[in-house]
């Protein structure tokens, strides 16, 4: 979760350089180049596609074997060695014995999908045998799971190489009020590749720094309130947050029921939605699963569609803008793109815009306590509640609290339960300013396909002392809302990656994807990073 503007001031986490607490990558093979400290040229697979590579695998000149490898071997590279992105957490020790079983199946004419034989790596809040799942913390750092998240079946399902989990923001940003985003007591402080000295942002930091450096093809992160839109839009990426329930929660260590979701985070549109297919799927387990019944695509890379803007009516959020002048400029260049594809585009403003803050926060709180208590209860391992975790960490606080508290974790636990009128009154609240009458009127009074804003500031500086200092987002509506978001790169700031944010309504992802599909297609604003020591 990324919480840009609470009542309690920005909720974050991260800082601290730390070796990560990871099983070691296999051995580097001579059949694959990999790349060396600062030289992200010299990977075999650089920016590779999944389209592409799967290409090169029907036709025999690849194989999921050689290409796992290949990711470990550039992990070693990149994140043990070289720049220390401290991307990375832990390897799937089965990596290489997954891709050798799909390999088999191919080389049988069974082929499961665009993900079959692709690895993909996972945040580390998500629940994925053999693996540990700690949300960052070393209260978890024991915890095994006993069986795989859902949305992680499904991704096996599909054939997918679950290659590693990434490093995050400890408790995806909800434990302390001066959190620095990025850091985590298990895994460290990740660094965002673009310059290592700037922040990932977070909560899903190991992600979008893995990917944008090609540690793997695609990954995963989860969203409360930014989580995968900030970290996407700091590191060049393409990140869908999608509508609440459209991928299950089960199996993931949650923030929030009403607001938490899991998403794709990739290098281009095309990935992004080939991910999505993947993981999407209506869980009757989850309570927001009932509600995707029906609108669950069986493969949303058939929306891509280059010329999906034309006759569009796109709104632009400018209570989103103002704060700083690259993000303008590079906000008006892109709505000059898509007046030119044919777009309408009108200037809106939003009711109460931001007035559901206080409400959020409330509902975060109470929510926290209940859904982690119930995930705690489940762990065989460490704490088995909010109380027994805020006891542990002051008994640890040395290892777990070097930087800041866990100002955030006792309020929670200071909640009642989610009967409390206060609770209902607050989730009613923030949900109709952010949703009925926000977002959605919005949409409706304005007839609008679609509501554009930027996605972030620029990458800021990362530092223990004083904690995060961004400026601006412009995706906290559709978070609260509870609707999908698609960030997609539109420019840069001195060389650090800009994002454009559409949003639209509840199941909107179809439209969404074609959008900015062809706002990608227009622009190709992403540069791989080079791994600079700062920005010149």
């Amino acid at each position: 979760m990324k919480l840009h503007r609470s009542p309690v001031a920005l909720v974050l986490a991260c800082a601290l350089l730390a070796a990560c607490d990871r099983q070691p990558p296999a051995t580097p093979s001579e059949a694959t180049d990999t790349a060396t400290a600062g030289d992200s040229t010299a990977f075999a697979f650089e920016e590779a596609t999944i389209a592409q590579l799967q290409e090169r695998m029907a036709a025999g000149q690849l194989d999921s074997q050689t290409l796992t490898r290949a990711y470990l071997d550039r992990i070693a590279a990149t994140d043990d060695a070289g720049p220390m992105l401290g991307a990375v957490i832990e390897l799937n020790p089965r990596a290489m014995e997954e891709a050798a079983a799909l390999d088999a199946e191919r080389a049988q004419g069974k082929v499961r999908g665009p993900m079959h034989g692709i690895p993909v790596l996972l945040k580390d809040n998500i629940d994925a045998v053999p693996m540990v799942n700690s949300a960052g913390s070393l209260a978890l750092a024991d915890n095994r799971p006993a069986e795989d998240a859902f949305l992680v079946r499904r991704l096996r399902d599909a054939g997918a190489v679950i290659l590693g989990k990434t490093n995050l923001s400890e408790w995806a940003n909800f434990r302390s009020t001066r959190s620095i985003s990025g850091w985590s007591s298990r895994g460290g402080q990740t660094k965002n590749p673009y310059a290592l000295d700037r922040n990932p942002c977070g909560s899903s930091s190991g992600t979008g720094t893995a990917i944008a450096a090609n540690l793997a093809t695609v990954g995963v992160g989860t969203e409360t309130d930014g989580s995968i839109i900030c970290p996407s839009s700091v590191a060049g990426l393409v990140g869908i947050k999608p509508t609440v329930g459209l991928v299950s929660r089960n199996g993931i260590i949650p923030i929030a029921a009403s607001q938490d979701t899991a998403g794709p985070m990739a290098r281009t549109v095309a990935d992004a939605a080939a991910l999505l297919g993947a993981m999407a799927g209506a869980d009757p387990a989850d309570p927001a699963g009932a509600a995707a019944e029906g609108h669950v695509a069986a493969d949303y890379t058939t929306f891509l569609d280059a010329g999906a803007l034309n006759g569009k009516r796109i709104g632009v959020l400018r209570q989103a803008m103002g704060y700083h002048p690259d993000v303008d400029a590079a906000t008006e260049a892109a709505l000059e793109t898509l007046r030119q594809a044919g777009a309408t585009v009108v200037d809106v403003e939003v009711a109460g815009y931001d007035d559901w803050n206080e409400a959020e926060y409330a509902v975060l709180l109470y929510e926290f306590k209940d859904g982690l208590d119930a995930y705690l209860a489940r762990v065989t391992v460490g704490p088995g509640s909010l109380a027994e975790l805020i006891e542990w960490n002051r008994e640890h606080a040395g290892e777990a609290m070097p930087l800041f508290g866990q100002e955030i974790f006792e309020a929670a636990q200071a909640k009642g339960p989610l009967t409390d009128q206060a609770y209902l009154d607050a989730r009613a609240k923030a949900r109709r300013l952010a949703g009925e009458e926000g977002l959605l009127a919005t949409l409706h009074e304005h007839r609008l396909d679609a509501i554009v804003a930027p996605s972030m500031s620029p990458a800021w500086l990362t530092d223990p002392v004083l904690g995060d200092h961004f400026v601006g987002a412009g995706y906290g509506m559709a978070a609260v809302a509870g609707t999908p978001s698609i960030t997609v790169p539109s420019g840069d700031s001195h060389g650090l990656p800009l994002g454009l944010t559409f949003m639209g309504p509840a199941w909107g992802e179809p439209q969404l994807i074609g959008l900015a599909y062809a706002f990608e297609q227009l622009t190709h604003a992403r540069k791989p990073p080079t791994f600079a020591a700062s920005v010149e």
